[in-house]
């Protein structure tokens, strides 16, 4: 087991029609605010923090995740992740998230940012029950360079696992190697820059909503190209590439209006981070 730079375990629970905190533990350069209730909502919403500014060389973090069953939240980060340079050893961090039967997580980081000289590997494991629900999207951005290269990080790697009642329903794997790759040739970045990617999972998903997001992402300008897929169990995937992280962000956010709206009837909270 490394000596973790930062760790973070964050236990929750429905009670009385709200989703409370069960445990939380954090130390080193991971830490998390207390919940906020958005617009007076039921489902608490979850800051993580790091204090430390960035990732450095060789730095390792590690998270845990529980929610009970019927337990609610939003999940997200109070500003991006910056990654810096890592001549020596890449930044890590894992993720493992368990959710119980009829739980609700989203997952909505703000964008990684990877500098000049960077290397980072993440790998997110999600152990889900058959009847919870899951959202997650992240953002993959180059920092700014001295030669104002796009492409100026060593490497990114990204791993999502997600198991529904210990199947493996899902398995996303991004690798993005400048040094190795041609990164604007055809089957990588294609002239673009920024990459994101939107997953669901929830037996709520059926071929009404992939309709209605698919008509979404056309209605939105800029440029941008944008693919949706479903998944082998009922959820959905949507990949978007552009110059810009605010035109990803954009069509995140409609998409997550499309989905807040069509489920519970109600607009996704707006995550202050500010």
């Amino acid at each position: 087991m490394p000596n973790w730079t930062g760790i973070l375990e964050l236990d929750v629970e429905a009670r009385q029609g709200r989703t409370v905190t069960k445990n939380l533990y954090f130390q080193g350069a991971l830490k998390i605010m207390r919940p906020v209730y958005h617009h007076k909502s039921a489902i608490p919403c979850y800051y993580i923090l790091n204090p430390g500014g960035g990732y450095l060389d060789g730095d390792t973090y590690r998270m845990r995740v529980s929610l009970g069953e019927q337990a609610k939240i939003t999940l997200t980060t109070q500003s991006a992740t910056k990654v810096y340079k890592t001549p020596t050893k890449h930044a890590y961090q894992e993720t493992e998230i368990f959710l119980k039967k009829g739980s609700y997580l989203e997952y909505l980081p703000d964008p990684l940012i990877a500098y000049r000289d960077a290397r980072y590997f993440q790998k997110n494991v999600v152990r889900m029950e058959k009847g919870a629900t899951f959202l997650y999207t992240d953002i993959l951005t180059p920092g700014w360079s001295p030669e104002g290269k796009h492409f100026s990080y060593d490497s990114l790697r990204l791993i999502n696992e997600i198991y529904q009642d210990d199947e493996l329903v899902a398995y996303d794997h991004i690798k993005l190697d400048p040094k190795e790759k041609y990164m604007d040739g055809l089957g990588f970045m294609e002239g673009y820059s920024h990459l994101g990617s939107f997953i669901v999972v929830g037996h709520q998903t059926n071929t009404k909503l992939l309709d209605q997001l698919y008509e979404t992402i056309n209605r939105e300008t800029g440029d941008f190209k944008a693919g949706l897929s479903k998944l082998v169990v009922p959820g959905l995937s949507i990949r978007v590439m552009a110059n810009a992280t605010q035109v990803i962000e954009r069509i995140f956010t409609a998409c997550h209006h499309v989905i807040s709206q069509e489920w519970f009837d109600v607009k996704p909270s707006f995550l202050r981070k500010y």
